[in-house]
């Protein structure tokens, strides 16, 4: 008995030790704008609600984070070749990317959604697919993809950023954008008055999840999800969402 107590503590203390990062700085790469998930604030800091989730893992598993702005486009290959340890810019699980990149537990749920100018209030879906206005999205997302299986290509204007995308809505330059639901929110109250979150719900029953991502065989990703589990547990991931995201 003693000798299976002594055993029991070993594999506990092998498990804690597994999950203890020993202070480690992680450089994160993460395309700054996007809200409320990663932007850049007046004070130069990045922020969001990215941001706080691995803020609050790392104080479980004893780690920093570092985020390093990079673009979008590219940052899976940057992300490949050792540039960061985690990728955090709301990314969307998908099998594509899951060949090139290894991805933590889910963290957040998405339903995409189309924002317009608020003289459009009232378009459907079924609007738009019968229609010919043109769609704005950021290269390399769900959203592009989504917009061209929903609209077709030549009707789909892409962008380096959603919020070059949006801008390009209130100039009149495409009349919708496809975006998650919870940076179309975002954008909508910082351009009030400019954007509308007129549809939401787009992609239905099936939303899509966000997950880090790290190398190939990277087993951060362990301590990231223990840590994620964690802040699940004592309820902390929930303070978090309410801050960026209300009840």
């Amino acid at each position: 008995m003693k000798k299976l107590v002594i055993l029991l503590i070993a594999v506990l203390l092998s498990a804690s030790l597994a999950q203890d990062l020993g202070g480690k700085t992680l450089v994160v790469g993460s395309d700054t704008t996007f809200p409320p998930f990663e932007s850049i604030n007046d004070e130069g800091v990045t922020v969001g609600f990215d941001v706080d989730v691995l803020k609050a893992v790392c104080e479980k598993i004893n780690c920093v984070v570092e985020f390093q702005t990079t673009a979008w486009d590219g940052i899976f290959a940057a992300l490949a070749q050792g540039e960061f340890d985690l990728v955090a810019s709301g990314v969307t699980i998908t099998e594509e990317r899951d060949e090139v990149v290894d991805f933590s537990d889910p963290y957040y749920y998405a339903n995409q959604a189309i924002a317009l100018r608020p003289e459009d209030d009232g378009l459907t879906l079924e609007d738009l697919k019968a229609g010919n206005q043109v769609l704005g999205a950021q290269v390399g997302t769900t959203n592009a993809i989504l917009a061209e299986e929903l609209f077709g290509r030549d009707r789909l204007s892409l962008y380096d950023d959603f919020n070059s995308a949006v801008l390009a809505l209130i100039n009149g330059d495409v009349d919708a954008v496809v975006i998650d639901g919870g940076a179309a929110k975002e954008f909508a109250q910082q351009y009030a008055g400019d954007v509308i979150v007129g549809i939401t719900g787009v992609t239905g029953e099936d939303p899509e999840a966000y997950g880090f991502a790290a190398q190939e065989g990277d087993e951060i990703l362990e301590a990231i999800n223990a840590g994620l589990a964690a802040i699940n547990e004592d309820g902390t991931y929930v303070r978090i969402y309410k801050k960026w995201f209300g009840n």
